[in-house]
């Protein structure tokens, strides 16, 4: 699914990067994109522990 909509949209280049980049700054301004970051990798780090967690207990049950 995810190749489909790069091969109908064509890839996402350098000009793309530069207009999402400039839309987030518009919306929400140079202060707040900080925190934004933070509060995204809090949660990309809580996710990155919960999905180690479950392996190590899906490794656990295995082992009974």
């Amino acid at each position: 699914m995810l190749e489909s909509i790069i091969l109908l949209f064509g890839g996402i280049g350098g000009l793309e990067i530069a207009l999402i980049v400039l839309v987030v700054l518009l919306i929400f301004g140079g202060r707040k994109i900080p925190e934004l970051m933070r509060g995204l990798g809090q949660g990309m780090k809580e996710f990155k522990n919960a999905t180690k967690e479950d392996k190590e207990d899906q490794d656990t049950e295995e082992k009974k």
